[in-house]
């Protein structure tokens, strides 16, 4: 590889990862606008191995918006973080995929009176498929799939 075919190997890593960590960022916060913007137009995302939906990010969106209710903290570690970009001849071409583990814990409203309750009483965990395309606007999510390994649920 050339020096600057590496610069711009790096430089799709460090956009990837930044799309990855906006994921995580917009989901924790409710920021579902910013969640959709991560997407292409055309973008899905499938939560059904989590009891969830698949679907268009759209519509995926305004089901996290209200199911994340529940949730009124919640925080995603998003690691082992394996990127792949795709080689079209030697360089970075214009799609890749992440597969990255997850661990999810997340605070659930306490009973009547609308405040959390006081302790972490639901963790997930898994991996992620992130397909990531390169667009105008930078790289993109095509899709995203949650692959749920296990749950607990402390009541």
């Amino acid at each position: 590889m050339t020096q600057r075919v590496d610069l711009a190997t790096v430089m799709d890593r460090l956009a990837i990862d930044e799309v990855v960590t906006g994921y995580a960022v917009a989901v924790d916060d409710g920021d579902w606008e910013a969640y959709r913007a991560l997407f292409v137009p055309a973008g899905r995302a499938d939560y059904s191995s989590a009891g969830g939906i698949e679907g268009p990010v759209a519509e995926v969106a305004q089901w996290l918006a209200g199911t994340m209710t529940l949730f009124p903290v919640r925080q995603h570690l998003i690691v082992n973080r394996r990127i792949r970009l795709e080689d079209v001849a030697g360089a970075p071409g214009d799609v890749a995929e992440v597969r990255a583990d997850f661990l999810n814990p997340m605070r659930l409203r306490g009973p009547d009176s609308g405040e959390e309750a006081t302790s972490p009483n639901f963790v997930a965990a898994g991996r992620y498929t992130f397909a990531l395309a390169r667009t105008r606007d930078g790289w993109r999510l095509t899709r995203v799939t949650v692959h749920e390994k296990w749950r607990h649920t402390a009541l």
